[in-house]
C-alpha cells in the first residue's frame, strides 16, 4: 500500500482524512448502488450497449472494492 494508491481510493470515494469506518461505509454503498452492474437492465434495448454497460460496473464494482479494502486497512493501521 503506498501513498498514491491510498490517494486515488480517497479520490475515487471523494473523500480526505480523516475519515470514519461509518463515511467510508456509507460512501461504498452509495458508489456499489450507484455501479451495480444490474442497474443497467432496463436504460437500453441495445444488447450491446448494455454488456458494455455491465462490464463497466463490474469493473467499477471491484474497483471500488479493492479501494475500500485498502482504505479499511489504513484505518485499522495495518
Amino acid at each position: 500500500m503506498n501513498q498514491e494508491e491510498i490517494d486515488q481510493a480517497f479520490a475515487l470515494f471523494s473523500l480526505a482524512p480523516p475519515i470514519s469506518r461509518q463515511q467510508l461505509d456509507e460512501k461504498r454503498r452509495e458508489l456499489l448502488a450507484m455501479w451495480h452492474p444490474h442497474r443497467y437492465a432496463n436504460l437500453t434495448n441495445n444488447p450491446k450497449r448494455y454488456m458494455q454497460m455491465y462490464k463497466k460496473g463490474e469493473a467499477m464494482t471491484k474497483t471500488i472494492q479493492a479501494a475500500y479494502d485498502l482504505l479499511v486497512k489504513m484505518l485499522e493501521g495495518k
